[in-house]
């Protein structure tokens, strides 16, 4: 597997649970696939949480298709 090239910044990266949704990203962030290939080079991303998502690992919207019931407060 390939490791990323690009320097570490300085910003912060933070991770939102979205209730009943995905995964927001939000800051200078890589997502890598497990071959080390970057999917994608953003400051923001919503991850897939619920499972159907059909771009996975990224969001497509198919938890509101599929009823995806968590409120997101990692209880």
């Amino acid at each position: 597997m390939s490791e990323s090239t690009s320097q570490p910044s300085n910003e912060s990266v933070t991770i939102t649970v979205g209730a009943d949704g995905p995964l927001e990203v939000s800051g200078p962030v890589e997502i890598i696939a497990a071959d080390g290939t970057v999917l994608r080079a953003t400051s923001k991303a919503y991850l897939c949480r619920c499972g159907h998502s059909a771009n996975k690992p990224f969001c497509d919207g198919a938890h509101k298709r599929e009823g995806f019931v968590d409120a997101g407060l990692g209880g």
